[in-house]
């Protein structure tokens, strides 16, 4: 099983050995870039589990290293910093940080937060490959198949079958599936939640005598199945 793969983005080496040893201690694999545009770079072609990032780091700041990253990754970041003014806190978490550690800090918080993370990509990891029924999916290469079958879906469908297949035999409302995929700032009609659950029939259902997914008169959809 590959380890949980950190990188630590900080200019101050001392700290950074410190770090590092105390997260590689804990089984950790641990990488270190000293400036932001090394960590933008190190980012764009690694693949890491959590980012840890210091805000005051040379080359760019902590914060614009945050701001470029969340354009192409939704990595969990920690942001380390000395700065302890809300306002400083607030522009973090506005570009996209997930968390906010101020130093000096604990070690043991710092690796408490960790573990938060840790435990959601298990817990994401256990849906990578699912299966009801004659339908599969790969959660890794979004790829899906039915009797077999490869079956291209567009990210709307894809998302509201794999939320539907998580969710097997429980009734997902239409108002579930909006706040899910479309965000809680959507602004609009339901029913384009039908819309799109036609579009999926027409590719997982209508070629097959066994209909997969059941619509709830009144209440929204399932895929019932083992």
């Amino acid at each position: 099983m590959r380890k949980y793969k950190i990188l630590l983005v900080e200019d101050e080496k001392q700290m950074a050995t410190f770090i590092e040893m105390e997260l590689t201690h804990e089984g950790y694999k641990v990488e270190i870039a000293y400036e932001g545009r090394e960590a933008v770079k190190m980012i764009e072609n690694v693949e890491y589990d959590l980012i840890l990032l210091d805000v005051m780091i040379p080359g760019l700041n902590g914060i614009e290293v945050c701001r470029r990253v969340r354009q192409f990754s939704d990595i969990p970041i920690i942001m380390l910093t000395a700065k302890s003014d809300i306002s400083d806190k607030v522009l973090g978490l506005d570009v996209g940080a997930n968390d906010y550690l101020t130093k000096p800090f604990a070690i043991e918080e710092l690796l408490a937060r960790i573990r938060v993370y840790e435990r959601s990509k298990d817990v994401k990891n256990k849906y990578t490959y699912i299966r009801v029924k004659d339908i599969e999916m790969d959660d890794r290469t979004h790829q899906v198949w039915r009797g077999g079958k490869e079956i291209e879906l567009t990210k709307k469908e894809y998302d509201l079958l794999k939320m539907m297949l998580i969710n097997k035999n429980i009734v997902i409302t239409r108002e579930q599936f909006i706040e899910s995929i479309w965000g809680y700032d959507y602004i609009g009609d339901t029913n384009v939640v039908d819309v799109f659950i036609r579009y999926l029939r027409s590719k997982i259902d209508d070629e097959f005598e066994d209909k997969l997914i059941t619509t709830v008169r009144g209440v929204g959809y399932v895929i019932k199945g083992d």
